[in-house]
């Protein structure tokens, strides 16, 4: 396996970039946005500095591919800058890719975050060597309505200044509700809080270690129809495969194909062992009209059907459900590319 770095944590009072490499909202709620900005220099003492996508719309993003990866690679090369912070996900990130030059991401590796698309950006630079975070973006950790959870200020804290996050500990409630966005007095309130009984653990009992490879399912589709940059399964051997399903919410028997497909191309049974994000159960409309019985039915039907498929192809394998990254929050930002330790028998997760 190729060398990994971690690039050099960031320090409070550090300039940050923002930018939109997916899609983007603030030209639509811009309330959203700037609190977010706010979050940034008021709880953890950064200094955001907006680059040209940060703020366009995303009829512009989607027309300006190239534009997108200039943003990544100016703020990447750019040595006052100590991390690049996306606004939000969005569906066509993987356009971006083919306008990076990865000889200027290896040359100046920065710490990014962002989740959804950004898988696209993560597993790019996962190729490069380069570790990432899987989190941490500015419209929706830093602009949680009312308040950030105390979990995700604790947790996005570590994966800015420390050099790792250390032990990773299971939250005690969670939500999947979306916000309001365009009622700008919403962000005064508390979003729908469940009680969370905490992770799911199945497969191998045995401890494991290894490097973190993965992001959203729908984007992973994505990568494995257009193999261009995808390792092959030999490249991921003894890696943690990390995975997690986005607001779509795809059907459970979704799911259950593609990993049987994972399975059949030899995939599954490379992994040292699995990380499944918590399943959102409820799309994002506001209302949350789906019964609570019927969101926790889903999230059993998900959790079933990893533990199925990947204990038919790696039986050996560890794994973790109901974690703590994706679209349910609080979150962890996920490195991805850093390495992991899953200890079954005390049921401990570690980021190395």
């Amino acid at each position: 396996m190729q060398e990994f770095v971690t690039p050099p944590p960031v320090e409070r009072g550090d300039r940050v970039a923002v930018i939109a490499p997916a899609s983007n909202v603030p030209s639509e709620f811009a309330h959203v946005y700037e609190l977010g900005l706010e979050r940034m220099r008021e709880q953890f003492d950064l200094e955001p500095v907006e680059y040209p996508t940060a703020t366009k719309d995303p009829e512009w993003l989607a027309d300006h591919p190239e534009e997108r990866a200039r943003d990544v690679m100016d703020a990447f090369e750019d040595p006052d800058i100590s991390a690049v912070i996306a606004n939000i996900g969005g569906n066509d990130q993987i356009r971006v890719l083919p306008h990076l030059d990865p000889d200027v991401l290896r040359e100046h590796p920065t710490r990014f975050y962002g989740w959804s698309d950004n898988t696209n950006l993560a597993c790019y630079l996962w190729n490069q060597g380069i570790v990432s975070y899987y989190g941490g973006s500015t419209l929706l950790e830093y602009a949680m309505d009312a308040e950030m959870f105390d979990y995700s200020v604790e947790h996005i804290g570590r994966a800015l200044f420390e050099e790792s996050i250390g032990e990773w500990e299971a939250a005690d409630c969670f939500t999947d509700q979306a916000g309001d966005w365009a009622e700008s007095r919403s962000l005064d309130y508390h979003r729908d809080i469940e009680p969370s009984d905490g992770r799911s653990w199945a497969g191998g009992e045995e401890p494991v270690e290894g490097r973190i490879w993965g992001g959203c399912f729908e984007v992973l589709d994505q990568w494995f129809v257009h193999d261009e940059w995808l390792p092959e399964p030999a490249d991921l051997e003894g890696c943690v495969f990390a995975m997690e399903t986005s607001e779509e919410l795809p059907h459970p028997g979704m799911v259950e194909g593609w990993l049987q497909a994972l399975g059949e191309a030899g995939y599954l049974e490379a992994f040292a062992g699995v990380l499944v994000g918590r399943p959102a159960a409820r799309n994002h409309t506001p209302a949350g009209d789906t019964p609570a019985h019927e969101r926790e039915r889903f999230r059993e039907q998900h959790r079933e059907v990893v533990e199925s498929v990947v204990g038919e192809y790696n039986p050996e394998a560890p794994v973790v459900m109901d974690c703590e990254f994706g679209h349910t929050y609080p979150t962890c930002p996920l490195p991805i590319g850093g390495e992991v330790r899953i200890e079954p028998g005390t049921e401990t997760l570690t980021l190395l």
